[in-house]
Order: C-alpha cells, then structure tokens, then sequence
C-alpha cells in the first residue's frame, strides 16, 4: 500500500498464499491521503477504531498511535505487519475494545464497522476523551457508510458532514461538541431467551455490542439448540468446544443439560467472548468454563477434545468467504479425540457436508429444514 509515509507490505492473518483478498482497501486510501492532503497535525494523541488488517496503524506508526479493535485476528494481523515494516514491538500501542481507552484524544480515526451497535458502542465510550480540537474523521466504502451511520456521529461526537465518494469510498468530517448531552448507552443487552430450544428454555442472554443478532436469538442457533448432543451417562465429563461462541448461548445449553461437562468457549471477537462469559455467570452454570479469545482451535492439544460446536461464519469482515469455516473444520479434526464429534449448523447452500466428507471421511444430516441443516462429523 502506497502512502505519504511509505509503502508498507501487508499482509491478514493467517497468512494465506492463496488468499486474493488485501490487507486494506480504498478506504483507507482515501483516509491515509486526506491527512497527508489537509496536513493534519498528528504529534498528540491519536487513536485508530475498527482498523480491519492494522493498514491505517502500520502506516501512521512513526505517531505512536493507539489501535482499538474488536478482532483478534485484525489485532495479531496488525502486529505483523507493524513488525515486517520494522517497527518496535510497544510503539504501536494494541488495544481491544474491552478495554479502558485512553484518557485524551487529539485525533480520532474511524473505520466504519459492519456493526452499528459496535460503532454507537465506541463513539459513546470514546466520547468523554474528545475535546473541542479533536480531529475526527470517519471512513468506509460507500455501501457501509448510510444515514444511521452519520446520525451516531452526530447525536454523540457532534455536527457531521461527508465527503464526495472516491473509489466507492467516503469520508466522515465530525466537529465535537462538549457541549452536547449524549445519549445512555444500552450495551450490554439482556434479554430472556424463548421456550421450546432445550436447556436455556427461559434463561438469559447477555450481549456486548456488535456480536451477531444481539438483541435476539437467530434463527440458525434457535434451531441448533434443539438439535444438540444428549447428555450420556455412559461418557460424563465431556470436554466440548463452542467454537466460534458469539454470546456463548449454544455451551451455555451444554453447560446446563450435563453440569459435568468442561466447556472451552472461544471466538475471534472479544466482544463476543465477554459476551459469553456474561451469559454464562448470568446463569450460574455449576459447571466449569473457560473462555479464549484466539483463531478457533489453535492452541487446543491434539486429541484432546470429545465434542466440537459451530455455527461458522461465512463472511470476513464485508467480504463472503469459506476460508474462517475451513479452519474451523481442520481444527476440530486436529483437537477431537478418535470418536469424538464435530456438529454444525448452516446455510444449506453452504455445502458443509463437501468440506466434511474431504475432511473427516464422513458427514450425516442430524436435522434439516428449508433454510437450515444440522451435519455430524465423526473423527475414525
């Protein structure tokens, strides 16, 4: 990528020769070159949100600014790059959004997120730091930037305009108010799931902002959770894995049938997993859990894992791809002990059961409807 300040090489994470997919895009372009245009001063503090494969923070390193990010694999991505373009491990300092931000901010970047509650969420946590001479300037492509967008940044930074759209990308020009009284925020969000999907019949859900249908159980997992495991007598004390775990409500259902079992709850997103662990005390699950942020199952021992959950995501970030499912699938064949079991739901034209035939030699339909199936894989 070509800026005023270099031409660094950029990579995602994981690394994948076969991805054609880039590390940035024109919005960050389109950002990275009105700072350089407008001489946007950058020696105070600068805080970079929602920076999707750590382009803005690898280019605009040399300021020390502070990257905000609700992917950990955007985060490890960022690391990456910011060390192949030979910078200092700590200069660039790598903040989640679970944590505190900091105090002042001269300079707010934002890439637009996927999530207009993650992006309220932000703004409103972000907000207090603002002062009367911060620069704030949004971007994203033009399709993920819409009147709702500008209407966050309105109601709680201050007046806001847009920029003419260039490469199907678009500016955001906040001017901050301190004078403005800004709206409560409503994250995280409780609510209390319906009857008839099992063991979380009637329980709560907690979610942070920007976890998938956070304001409702969706239909997909609505209809996993009536087609999950029994628990056995005969094998207590499974070891199980809700992998890609969103608010945690599928390992929480594990956790309540089989109080015996040991449950890993992992996501990419650390939203999600503190999600998770929210619905998890909410319901003071009297088995154990442990919570990881991280890649799906890296990490897990090999063999060391009786039954594997998922609903997989087929989108990374705006773009649609099966790649985060393929990993997901690998990785389970590699952490399940012989016998052990990998059960998903998805989209019937995802085709999982291609995936899982190659993978693991076999695929059985559990249960299906018009929208929806539910697939076994068995490890042999």
């Amino acid at each position: 990528m070509t800026t005023a300040w270099g031409a660094p090489v950029l990579a995602r994470f994981p690394e994948d020769p076969r991805d054609r997919l880039r590390a940035w895009d024109a919005s960050d372009e389109y950002l990275l070159g009105h700072l350089d245009r407008e001489e946007v001063p950058l020696d105070g503090t600068v805080v970079v949100v929602g920076d999707r494969w750590g382009a803005l923070a690898t280019a605009l390193a040399a300021y020390r600014p502070t990257q905000i990010t609700d992917s950990w694999l955007g985060q490890e991505a960022t690391r990456a790059n910011l060390a192949r373009a030979g910078v200092e491990p700590g200069t660039v300092p790598l903040l989640t959004t679970q944590d505190p931000p900091p105090g002042r901010i001269d300079v707010l970047l934002v890439r637009v997120p996927k999530s207009l509650a993650l992006l309220e969420d932000q703004l409103l946590r972000l907000a207090p730091a603002v002062h009367a001479g911060t620069v704030v300037v949004g971007t994203g492509m033009v399709k993920e930037i819409h009147t709702s967008t500008l209407n966050l940044f309105e109601r709680i930074i201050g007046p806001t305009r847009t920029s003419l759209a260039e490469k199907k990308a678009r500016l955001i020009f906040c001017t901050p108010d301190p004078e403005l009284v800004r709206p409560a925020g409503p994250w995280p969000y409780s609510y209390r799931l319906p009857d008839g999907i099992g063991a979380v019949s009637g329980r709560t859900v907690v979610n942070h902002a920007g976890v998938f249908c956070a304001d409702r159980l969706d239909i997909g997992t609505r209809f996993f959770l009536r087609h999950l495991p029994q628990p056995s007598s005969e094998r207590p004390g499974l070891r199980v894995v809700d992998l890609g775990c969103g608010n945690g409500v599928v390992g929480t259902a594990v956790a309540l049938a089989d109080p015996r079992a040991e449950v890993l709850f992992v996501d990419e997103s650390f939203q999600a997993v503190a999600s998770a662990q929210a619905t998890y005390l909410a319901n003071g699950v009297p088995g154990h859990g442990e919570f990881r942020v991280g890649d799906g199952l890296t990490g897990v021992p090999d063999s060391s894992v009786d039954l594997v959950l998922s609903n997989p995501p087929f989108h990374s970030h705006q773009a649609t791809s099966d790649a985060t499912a393929w990993r997901m699938f690998t990785g389970a064949l590699r952490a399940l002990r012989p016998g052990g079991e990998l059960r998903v739901v998805g989209n019937r034209h995802l085709g999982y059961h291609v995936k899982l035939r190659r993978l693991f030699g076999n695929s059985e339909v559990v249960a299906s409807d018009r929208k929806f199936v539910v697939l076994r894989a068995v490890k042999r």
